[in-house]
């Protein structure tokens, strides 16, 4: 299985293996003596009117808003005319109102345009300014705009606490302006990144597109005073496998603008990371300029990546450019194991159509070869994927099952086979299947006939995950909830140091969307079950509707709060 971001506690889109962005600042939690709102910036959008200043109230914390909502709901509760007007104001009136409904009419009559934004309001208004400054640096790399808007629009000078802000807000006059003073600060790391990895790691691209020009600009300053268009930063302490400036802007900031830029001026696009991340990206414009430029596909794992997402036209264009649909590679430089498949046995198990089994034996993939004990024809029979099985069938695969192989099968179909399974005698791979199920939706009757027939719920795989860590990454309530029913250990870590609802959390915001995914109700299951929140689970949240999420259960339920770190 792999992964678009780290299932675990570092907030950037990485393979199933390392990489770090710069630790975020540690963010406390202060009782606050008042703030000012947020500007006006809301423009032609109308909501002018819903701005008010809070001078009139003092806020002594969070709390106080939090016991806000509380009184409203119970007036609410009670019939009260006046509040049932406050709420309609800004909540439909047509569906029953939630304390989260609550919480949001709390933020809209203090000037917020919801929950989380009054929340990061009082916070940064606790702030130093260079934690302020470190938190958006932060949003710049996560792509948290709206905490961007907010930060900036308290403070429009806060980036200068930083050359590696201006540099991330496309700012070329003062950067300009800093280096003719001092021509070595276009080299000078600041923090863990050089300037052009402060650029190219940068999402501000996507908040503020007419800001193209001066970041290509930007990014020729640097370059003329030497910056290196292959420098790269650290994915980990542990190991010499760096993130290159190229990956940064095409694949982790999806800057196709900079990317380009990058590579026409020499970036290499063979840096063991680009080639496979630009398989994940929605479009194949990035895998297609790297193709172009000479990224090679054998020796990464972009072709089983492509093949995850059943993507026919990026399947074409790596085998088009030489992928070997039978090479197996070694693990990735960063020291990561990359659960590579020949590609036939990976449309296999991705349940791949038929016209990408066909493109695959056609560019040579072997039709009867094993792996992992099985050829490709059985381990789609025992993932359930008929199509690829009956296109394999049609282009003459050997068709004949080993009895476990019929047993597993079986439970594709939902039935228990009248035999256990000999748990000895099967592979890893096949010992992993419930992780690799847990996360594709519609496999639950399967799932639970495996388990049946004797596999270990609590099985990991090569990542640490278990079947519950893979469903809740993927924001899937019914395998959450079944696997929850099995009394699993919620406070279990993954292989990247994440227990069941910190992945949640992560899936949030980077996991692939999934058909019926609704990350939200899986973490409100783990809640109910005795899942723990920890301060970094909110403060690092940057998907606005499961900060709220939060904050609501922690406003109704404070002893889920756990504040140890």
């Amino acid at each position: 299985m792999h992964f678009q971001a780290r299932p675990g506690n570092v907030r950037e889109p990485m393979r199933a293996a390392p990489g770090s962005a710069d630790s975020e600042s540690t963010l406390t939690h202060i009782h606050y003596a008042g703030f000012s709102p947020a500007p006006d910036t809301s423009g032609s959008s109308g909501h002018a009117n819903r701005r008010k200043a809070l001078s009139s109230k003092t806020l002594t914390s969070l709390d106080q808003f939090r016991k806000d909502a509380r009184r409203l709901k119970k007036a609410i509760a009670s019939g009260d005319h006046a509040a049932l007007a406050r709420a309609h104001k800004y909540v439909s009136a047509d569906k029953p109102l939630k304390h989260a409904d609550c919480l949001h009419v709390i933020a809209r009559e203090a000037g917020q345009d919801s929950w989380p934004q009054l929340k990061f309001a009082v916070e940064s208004a606790a702030m130093t300014r260079s934690e302020r400054a470190e938190r958006l640096k932060t949003a710049l790399f996560a792509g948290q705009h709206w905490i961007t808007a907010k930060l900036l629009g308290d403070d429009p000078a806060l980036s200068d606490e930083s050359l590696g802000l201006q540099i991330a807000l496309y700012d070329l006059v003062s950067v300009r302006k800093a280096i003719e003073a001092d021509p070595q600060k276009a080299l000078t790391p600041i923090g863990v990144r050089t300037p052009l990895l402060h650029l190219a790691f940068s999402k501000e691209i996507h908040r503020s597109p007419s800001k193209h020009v001066d970041m290509l600009a930007l990014t020729e300053l640097l370059l003329s005073h030497g910056a290196d268009v292959n420098d790269g930063f650290a994915a980990d302490a542990n190991t010499d496998h760096k993130l290159s400036a190229l990956y940064g802007a095409l694949c982790h900031a999806d800057n196709y603008e900079l990317g380009e830029f990058l590579l026409r001026h020499g970036a290499d696009p063979n840096d063991n990371e680009s080639l496979y991340h630009a398989t994940e990206l929605a479009h194949s414009r990035a895998l297609k300029l790297l193709l172009q430029f000479g990224a090679k596909p054998d020796g990464t794992n972009a072709l089983p990546r492509a093949l995850d997402f059943n993507d026919l036209d990026k399947v074409r264009m790596l085998l088009e450019a030489g992928a070997n649909p039978n090479l197996l590679e070694d693990n990735h430089p960063s020291g990561q194991p990359m659960n590579t498949t020949p590609a036939l046995h990976q449309a296999a198990r991705r349940g791949c159509s038929g016209e990408v089994v066909s493109l695959l034996v056609s560019s040579g993939a072997e039709l009867d070869a094993q792996w992992q004990g099985h050829s490709a024809y059985a381990l789609a029979r025992i993932h359930g994927h008929e199509e690829a099985a009956r296109s394999l069938s049609d282009l003459g695969c050997n068709t004949n099952l080993t009895p476990d192989e019929q047993a597993l099968a079986a439970c594709a179909t939902g039935e228990v086979p009248s035999k256990s399974l000999d748990l000895e005698a099967l592979t890893e791979e096949d010992r992993r299947l419930l992780v690799r199920l847990a996360s594709e939706p519609g496999r639950l009757p399967q799932i639970k006939a495996l388990i049946a027939a004797g596999l270990d719920p609590n099985d990991t795989d090569e990542m640490g995950l278990s079947p519950l860590h893979a469903a809740g990454w993927h924001g899937l309530p019914e395998k959450t909830a079944y696997f929850l029913s099995l009394k699993p250990d919620l406070s279990r870590k993954n292989g990247f140091g994440g227990d069941a609802l910190d992945t949640v959390l992560h899936g949030a915001e980077f996991a692939p969307e999934k058909p019926g995914a609704d990350h939200v109700h899986c973490a409100r299951l783990l809640l109910e079950n005795g899942s723990r929140i920890y301060p970094d689970h909110i403060k690092g949240c940057g998907d606005e509707e499961m900060a709220a999420f939060l904050e609501t259960w922690i406003s109704a339920h404070p002893e889920s709060l756990d504040h140890r770190t």
